[in-house]
């Protein structure tokens, strides 16, 4: 009986690159795998049949002999042997292993490991993180060693491969029908093992340093800003690439001003007398002082806005504003005479009603109404 053609049984075209052939397989082989189907005496046939279509198409000098000859081109080539005994752990293994990149294979490379990244808070007044700066810093992490240049090993001698896992850094763990990769236990997924470990780091290829570093902080940063240093971090493990550091702003809170954005905000005590006749204060701001007017008649609590007195950020050339709440300052410690005189004052206040207190005024009689709806 004729052979049938390799990419019909796997499903393919002529044209079909090697990792759909590859999908196409395992698909199949899945499928038709005597170890799932126990009760279908045809499975281990189409398992057999789907597994020699593989064997040739996958290797690309079976694939043109095949291509050009049809199945005589393969007389005489060494088959790769087409039974059952490839287990469905193995293939479900395999799966895996392409999905997680935990498969190498036999003699694969050893694993690197990225260095870990780093974090560090650094803490500025508001001036500074407005105005911008070059900060030093001192960073303790884990650097390469200089001695054995991050093998681990003494100088003249070199890592050997781990005898757990052959030099492949993975270990499979068999559980009924899966089969699941992990990292080898013993060197930790390297792949190699330290026989005569270095004096300086005791095998680990890489040792403790505190290392110092100028971070230039922009002008507006603020709290919670992050400046990332590539290439800062910890080193990595097995020749691994290092990790980076993260310095995270935090700014100091301040004596008069607080931060929103763009904006500042500050509390201005007002006099009584100004807050009612009416003044001129010297208002603070970060590039000096401003004169701020005070109407008469200013009530405590009044909101006095300064456009472009604020503060640019990082992510906004534009200056923000400087709202100026105004406090008015009740006199404490008074004199007999000074008593003696408010309460004249007062007393001339009273007398010319609401007018002078329109607010309390407008309360008392809204304090009044209330209590007559309750009386009724």
């Amino acid at each position: 009986m004729a052979k049938r053609d390799y990419y019909e049984i796997l499903g393919v075209s002529k044209t079909a690159t090697t990792s759909e052939i590859k999908k196409a397989y395992r698909r199949l082989a899945m499928k038709h795998h005597p170890d799932r189907n126990k009760d279908d005496a045809t499975a281990e046939a189409r398992f057999k049949e789907a597994k020699e279509a593989y064997e040739v198409l996958h290797d690309q000098d079976k694939r043109a002999a095949y291509d050009q000859f049809g199945h005589d081109g393969l007389r005489g080539r060494a088959g790769g042997g087409f039974s059952s005994a490839e287990g469905f752990s193995d293939i479900f293994g395999d799966v895996f292993g392409d999905i997680f990149g935990a498969g190498r294979g036999r003699g694969g490379a050893s694993q690197v490991f990225r260095g870990a990244d780093l974090g560090y808070e650094l803490k500025l007044d508001l001036e500074t993180a407005v105005s911008g700066k070059t900060a030093t810093i001192e960073i303790p992490t884990q650097v390469s060693c200089k001695t054995c240049a991050g093998s681990g090993a003494k100088e003249g001698s070199k890592p050997v491969a781990c005898t757990t896992c052959n030099g492949v850094g993975q270990v499979r763990m068999q559980q009924g029908f899966f089969s699941i990769q992990q990292t080898c236990p013993v060197c930790k997924g390297a792949g190699t093992t330290i026989a005569d470990p270095c004096t300086d780091c005791h095998g680990r290829g890489r040792v403790q340093k505190t290392k110092t570093l100028s971070v230039k902080v922009p002008p507006g940063v603020d709290s919670g800003d992050r400046i990332r240093l590539s290439g800062e971090g910890e080193a990595g493990r097995n020749s691994g690439p290092p990790g980076d550091l993260y310095v995270e702003i935090r700014v100091r809170p301040h004596r008069i001003f607080e931060r929103d954005g763009a904006d500042l905000s500050c509390e201005v005590p007002v006099s009584f007398v100004n807050a009612t006749l009416g003044g001129e204060v010297e208002l603070p701001t970060l590039n000096g002082h401003v004169a701020l007017k005070i109407p008469p008649g200013t009530q405590s609590g009044k909101v006095f806005r300064l456009r472009g007195k604020g503060v640019t950020t990082v992510r906004d050339p534009r200056t923000g504003d400087l709202f100026a709440r105004v406090v008015v300052e009740t006199p404490v410690n008074l004199s007999e005479a000074q008593k003696e005189m408010l309460m004249r004052f007062d007393e001339l206040v009273q007398e010319g009603g609401s007018k002078h207190s329109p607010r309390a005024g407008g309360w008392l009689e809204t304090v009044k109404r209330f209590f007559d709806r309750i009386k009724q």
